[in-house]
């Protein structure tokens, strides 16, 4: 919905967005080399020497900075003018806590910025300050694979001398006339809060509607006629774990819906449906069908007798030839293009290109719907308030009673329109039928004329997501093993690595997937024979089949020859195995249902002594069964890895340690070898 780093089927780290994805990158490589002309002696103002003498609690190592103050000032002047004034000051704690220092802030053809300081109080010495005149304005940077043109924009102000001991702060004012009567305050990040404030003025006659999100209510004060403030203390920092949800759905905020007299407006978002009914506006009239479109629909459908066929051939031709772009200015971040401008010029970002599926999908009797998501799973819920905070945009088709096949797996029962089927245009490595791991058990608005439901999107079953390998190898006196794999892949597995190919330029790129997953399983080897299959061919599985050479694979302990049945892929996982609890759910990419087969001939002259026991664990988010069998002069080892649930919530977060333990203790048992009598 805004950009390529929201619509990209390959995902981005946890809390990746929009504005900390496109400038921090920027503002990382100009301001070390752009440092403002200080002023020493510029007094930092009262409210910031306030804080010097504040009392802190003891932090543990990994903070780096604390968040002294921080203070929002929202001035409702009208339904077309908002004003703002932020506050925040920061001790620096340690050295990894001076890019505290840097400030940015956003602004766009809407928004724009009164003022703008900085100042620090050094813990021994005169204040420093910086005003606007010593920023930088920005815009995003060039990124490969993301083509842009937006009308986002950063000043960006380093402040100096931001060492241990130091205070730093700044202010600025904003007035912006607003796509949204709301506005967010996302008061938890990443640095410890001693003390955060929110006030809210607003006209005579206005009201708001304030809901929490990941925290506790606070009740406001009322500070005068129709003003007030809200306090947060001592809030504690968010702490990136891995395969953690994305920061917005995990932080705390406040969502405030701003009512003028009279009621809510549209763009309030007082409820998804009002939501709905604000986007639908933005996107009437814009799936018509130009004369160009209808004659295209015409040349792909003509000559095919099945709807489903139809349906496919639209939505390979709007993947793969409406090249990704996004012009997004003023109200292009939110507003699609109409379907016409998208056709001919052949471009367009994930919300033009659902308007020109849907254009066409009409012109052959097909209704559908916009469905805005968020591009990661996990920041959207079923208690998330309306507001502005999906990235994305793909499309619920209305599939007619006589389409039934079984490669349409991505599919809900909708009480009013029926069997509805999910496709995002901008996934060209997904086959049409199926959604990406990230947009599964997600929620997301789906937008009709009648207004905005808040819908879960369906998970496709385990083995629409798998690895199949095969595996014929021999082992000889010396311990070498060598044989032949064959791997078959469904899903998001296909698909990474359909990426990851495609986007390689060189043939050695091609076995690097194999050398990879040889590299972490084997202590050496030697790949002898590689080839891909069905690369191109999205809607097949994908495949590697090679074979390779590994030396010493077997060890020696006297006459004796130990192997491990379990030679290629790693289940375990120590992400758990920390110091620290387990603060947030994990979010696996997609249910999963991986096989193992590898058939071992051992050397002549030796027998098995003693194989591993069988492993079988079943909880109720995975699985996973293990068996080693002896089979004459073969030793086959099979096994079954399980994903069931995308979401382990924090209090089965031991279950899954212990799953992990005893897989990676699967992996690393031995077959015994001993002389034949």
């Amino acid at each position: 919905m805004k950009n390529k780093s929201c619509c990209s089927p390959m995902p981005l780290l946890p809390g990746t967005n929009r504005h900390g994805f496109l400038l921090c990158l920027c503002v990382a490589a100009c301001l070390l080399a752009c440092v403002p002309r200080a002023v020493a002696g510029g007094d930092a103002p009262a409210w910031m020497h306030a804080l010097v003498n504040s009392s802190l609690p003891s932090y543990d190592e990994k903070t780096d900075a604390v968040l002294l103050y921080s203070e929002t000032n929202v001035t409702v002047i009208s339904a077309d003018e908002i004003g703002t004034r932020v506050r925040k000051a920061f001790k620096i704690l340690r050295p990894e806590g001076r890019n505290r220092s840097m400030v940015w802030v956003n602004l766009n053809s809407q928004k724009k910025i009164k003022s703008l300081h900085g100042w620090c109080i050094p813990e021994h010495g005169k204040d420093f300050e910086v005003r606007e005149k010593d920023s930088v304005e920005m815009s995003p940077p060039a990124v490969r694979g993301f083509e842009l043109a937006v009308d986002v924009k950063a000043k960006v102000l380093q402040i100096p001398a931001p060492e241990p001991g130091n205070i730093i702060g700044f202010e600025y004012e904003t007035v912006e006339k607003p796509f949204f009567l709301q506005d967010v305050w996302a008061f938890q990040a990443g640095d410890p809060v001693r003390e955060g404030r929110y006030f809210l003025r607003l006209p005579a006659g206005w009201e708001y509607k304030a809901t929490w999100l990941n925290y506790p209510e606070t009740n406001p004060i009322q500070t005068g006629s129709n003003e007030w403030q809200w306090t947060v203390k001592n809030v504690n920092w968010l702490r990136r774990e891995p395969d953690m949800p994305p920061f917005a759905g995990v932080q705390g905020q406040m969502i405030v819906s701003f009512i003028p007299p009279g009621g809510p407006s549209l763009n309030g978002f007082v409820n998804w449906d009002v939501m709905g009914k604000w986007y639908s506006q933005l996107i009437s009239g814009r799936v018509e069908a130009s004369p160009e479109i209808k004659q295209e629909v015409a040349n792909l459908t003509g000559s095919k007798t099945i709807v489903l066929q139809k349906m496919q051939a639209i939505a390979s031709f709007v993947q793969r030839d409406i090249r990704y772009v996004a012009i997004e200015l003023g109200i292009g971040g939110f507003q699609p293009h109409p379907a016409p401008e998208v056709f001919s010029h052949r471009y367009g970002d994930c919300k033009d290109k659902a308007t020109l599926v849907r254009s066409m999908l009409r012109e052959i009797g097909i209704d559908s719907y916009h469905v805005l998501i968020y591009s990661e799973r996990g920041a959207i819920s079923a208690q998330t308030p309306p507001y502005n905070g999906f990235n994305h945009a793909i499309l619920a088709i209305k599939l007619p009673d006589a389409v039934s096949d079984p490669s349409l797996v991505a599919i809900l029962a909708h009480p009013k329109l029926g069997r509805i089927l999910f496709f995002d245009p901008t996934d060209d490595l997904t086959p049409f039928g199926q959604i990406r791991g990230a947009l599964q058990a997600n929620y997301g608005l789906l937008v009709t004329p009648d207004g905005g439901e808040l819908l879960e999107l369906p998970q496709q079953p385990t083995a629409m997501n798998s690895v199949q390998r095969t595996a014929r190898l021999t082992l000889d006196h010396s311990g070498m093993l060598k044989g032949e794999v064959k791997e078959l892949r469904l899903g998001h597995h296909a698909s990474v690595e359909r990426h990851r190919l495609l986007s390689g330029t060189r043939d050695a790129d091609r076995i690097k997937p194999i050398e990879d997953l040889l590299g972490i399983s084997l202590p050496s080897f030697k790949i002898t024979r590689a080839t891909l299959v069905n690369l191109q061919q999205t809607e097949l599985p994908f495949g590697f089949n090679y074979s390779f050479e590994s030396p010493n694979y077997a060890k020696s302990a006297g006459n004796l020859l130990l192997v491990r049945p379990r030679v290629l892929g790693i289940k375990g996982s120590g992400i758990l195995e920390t110091k620290e609890p387990r603060r947030f759910p994990i979010e696996f990419v997609e249910p999963s249902r991986d096989t193992d087969t590898f058939e071992i001939t051992i050397p002549a002259g030796y027998a098995v002594d003693d194989i591993p026991p069988p492993v079988d664990i079943d909880f109720s988010f995975a699985s996973y069964h293990s068996k080693t069998v002896v089979n004459g002069n073969t030793v086959d080892y099979t096994r079954t890895f399980e994903l069931k649930e995308l979401t382990v919530p924090v209090d089965k977060a031991e279950q899954l340690r212990k799953f992990y333990r005893i897989i990676a203790g699967d992996e690393r048992s031995t077959v015994v070898l001993k002389p034949a009598p």
